[in-house]
């Protein structure tokens, strides 16, 4: 798995999105684009992606596209349209885009290339751990009394909610 991480403006998502399908079709990679306020760190997309794919091998997963599951994970959601709130949107915004190979015959290579493609269109920056707690709480539903229970901290309460995906299924 690749990461980008990038500040863009997007004036279709639904152009952007084609876009990044090419690239992904071009080098056998899955690419989805995170709105990065709501991505708390690397192991919270790591961990979405493992999911994704442990719940496609098994045939439990909700989405066909492979992309799409991993964005409910992420999003620790099982409805579309909701956990495409922590996807990208028009306008100037933090993005991380992660990059996943498919199929490809060398997959280092091929994320590699795929993540270069996106980021030579991105300013690139540091986004991961750049995220708004509070944007993050109120969409991961964790209210005061739940953090304050925990020594744990935010991450470890987002990455919970991404593991409990399973167990609401």
């Amino acid at each position: 798995m690749e990461l980008v991480e990038g500040e863009t403006t997007i004036e279709d998502v639904g152009e952007f999105v084609a876009w990044l399908d090419g690239i992904g079709d071009d080098h056998d990679c899955t690419i989805q684009a995170f709105d990065a306020r709501y991505v708390v760190s690397r192991a919270h997309l790591a961990r979405a992606l493992e999911l994704a794919d442990r719940a496609r091998e098994r045939g439990e997963a909700v989405a066909r596209d492979r992309g799409v599951e991993v964005m409910l994970y992420a999003a620790g959601r099982r409805q579309i349209d909701r956990a495409l709130e922590c996807g990208v949107r028009e306008g100037r915004g933090p993005v991380v885009v992660l990059v996943a190979a498919d199929g490809a015959d060398d997959p280092v290579q091929a994320e590699r290339a795929a993540a270069s493609a996106v980021g030579a269109e991105l300013d690139q920056c540091g986004t991961l751990g750049d995220y708004d707690p509070e944007r993050v709480r109120a969409y991961f539903d964790i209210a005061d009394p739940e953090l304050d229970a925990t020594d744990a901290g935010l991450e470890a309460l987002v990455l919970e909610r991404v593991a409990l995906l399973d167990v609401e299924k």
